[in-house]
């Protein structure tokens, strides 16, 4: 899918260089730096899921531990 992304100066320099660096596109940066992005809200969801559930579960010996 196409889209169009306007990139602050300071941010475009610093991707130029990191580009450079890698002897690669400034466009394969940002592809890269979006999948970890993705990756990592991911992996925060189910995180936040599995804490939930255990939450869910021990409920009461969590009441207990704080009443304690």
């Amino acid at each position: 899918m196409a889209m169009t992304v306007r990139i602050p100066a300071d941010l475009d320099a610093k991707l130029e260089e990191i580009a450079r660096a890698r002897h690669t596109s400034k466009h394969a940066v940002i592809i890269e730096a979006a999948e970890r992005f993705a990756s990592s809200e991911s992996k925060t969801a189910k995180v936040l899921t599995i804490a939930d559930g255990i939450v869910e579960r021990y409920a009461d010996v969590l009441k207990r531990l704080e009443d304690a």
